[in-house]
């Protein structure tokens, strides 16, 4: 039956929660590509013997060409979904994915992945007066903008903005601003004591 395999991948992202990326399924995705083609040659075919006076095929013409317009929507829905997954997982994985992630991806989507992370580092740089902003550093607003951290090992002197150096010495606690921290939190050198 037309447009089976189509309805197939939508089903088999539709299956997969969100967040997760099924792997590629290039075998489908051909033969939904050779369906069509396969439609439009026989369209073309009938159209040509419609011309000709035989216009009982007028029917069978509409069909093939509304078959080629469901395959054509539901693989640019297949490809647009997993764009979306690919984006987020830029946003959570930060710019370097698991290799389990990459695993499942085809190489125009690696290609993606790697302009799009590439044009967010861009945009990052270009905002904060020249300094640049870090934009998926809070992917929900902070409670506050001060944190409790323990220092988890010496660091040394660190200032903060208003001049302040504060000695980073193994054990001491502190109750610093949330973004001077945060890459010394993921450092190692920092935690955030939760009250």
């Amino acid at each position: 039956m037309f447009c089976e395999k189509a309805i197939e991948l939508i089903r088999e992202l539709h299956r997969m929660s969100d967040g997760q990326l099924p792997a590629f399924n290039e075998d489908v995705f051909r033969q939904v590509l050779q369906e069509m083609e396969a439609l439009y040659e026989q369209n073309q075919t009938d159209v040509n013997e419609a011309k000709a006076g035989r216009a009982e095929l007028i029917p069978s013409i509409k069909l093939r060409h509304c078959c080629l317009l469901r395959n054509q929507r539901c693989l640019t829905a297949y490809l647009y979904d997993r764009l979306l997954r690919i984006r987020a997982l830029r946003w959570e994985y930060g710019s370097v994915l698991p290799a389990n992630v990459r695993f499942h991806m085809c190489a125009e989507e690696v290609q993606w992945f790697s302009q799009y992370k590439k044009s967010l580092a861009s945009f990052m740089r270009s905002l904060g007066g020249g300094e640049g902003l870090d934009i998926t550093q809070d992917m929900k607003p902070p409670k506050s903008l001060y944190i409790e951290v323990r220092c988890l090992k010496d660091h040394g002197e660190f200032e903060i903005d208003d001049g302040t150096v504060i000695l980073l010495k193994k054990n001491s606690q502190h109750f610093l601003p949330r973004w001077k921290c945060e890459q010394l939190i993921r450092q190692g050198v920092l935690e955030h004591v939760m009250s």
